[in-house]
């Protein structure tokens, strides 16, 4: 398989590379004696818009956590109460990723005892329609779901298997 200048472009990579030399399948070499592995290529093609969102919002406490900082800040101990079944460990984490995605922001108090509060972003405040629209499909689709994955359940579990069979 040849990758050809206009496949590259395609790829998302520059077209200043130059032409591609008779390099391994598996490797791209061009005249500049740059080499670029498939991997390279996938790692340059644009994210789908649908995809990226997924991925800011995805993970267990994520939107429940979002949705509590909808309406004020709060610190570490009040999004803790609010959401009891998340461990303080996974709070955080959910949290820092968050804010490394521009979704939540963290202000840190200069006072003794310390005092940190979390609060949703304009950025993170555009997704609470996209939330709620969430939430409402998932109820709308609730039993739907809930036979799905009762089905998905059966095919993904291993049979246990009996002495002497």
């Amino acid at each position: 398989m040849a990758f050809m200048k206009t496949d590259l472009e395609f790829f998302g990579l520059p077209h200043y590379l130059g032409p591609v030399s008779k390099a391994p399948l598996h490797t791209l070499s061009f005249h500049t004696h740059q080499e670029v592995t498939m991997a390279e290529i996938i790692k340059k093609l644009p994210v789908l818009p649908s995809e990226r969102a997924l991925k800011v919002i995805s993970g267990r406490w994520k939107a429940i956590i979002l949705y509590h900082l909808f309406d004020a800040p709060k610190r570490l101990s009040e999004l803790k109460r609010l959401v009891p079944a998340v461990s303080q460990k996974m709070l955080i984490q959910q949290l820092r990723e968050m804010e490394e995605h521009g979704l939540v922001h963290r202000e840190i108090f200069r006072e003794v005892p310390p005092r940190v509060e979390y609060s949703a972003t304009r950025l993170g405040l555009s997704l609470e329609s996209v939330l709620h629209a969430l939430c409402e499909w998932g109820q709308r689709h609730a039993a739907e779901l809930n036979d799905l994955d009762r089905i998905a359940d059966c095919v993904i579990r291993p049979r246990s298997t009996e002495a002497g069979q």
